[in-house]
């Protein structure tokens, strides 16, 4: 794929330059790598938002209980203080 270019700050220019040479990567491979990093976690924004609508529809969590016998019990390794 061919490269392209990208005007930005020279300050931002340092940032990402500093960042990258920490990570022992050239400027090009530390930003795919983040673009990579953002794009998962978008999709787990995503999957998160459709667990969490899924979990709170009406049922869902007792039939969870129902069928599998709901979450085990936590014992506490200290006293419970009133």
């Amino acid at each position: 794929m061919p490269d392209t270019s990208v005007r930005i700050d020279e300050t931002t220019r340092d940032r990402f330059k500093a960042l990258a040479d920490a990570a022992g990567l050239s400027v090009k491979d530390y930003l795919e790598r983040v673009a990579d990093e953002k794009e998962r976690e978008q999709l787990l924004d995503t999957a998160t938002g459709a667990f969490r609508r899924a979990i709170g529809a009406p049922g869902v969590l007792s039939r969870f209980d129902a069928d599998f016998g709901g979450l085990p019990p936590v014992k506490h390794e200290t006293e419970r203080v009133a």
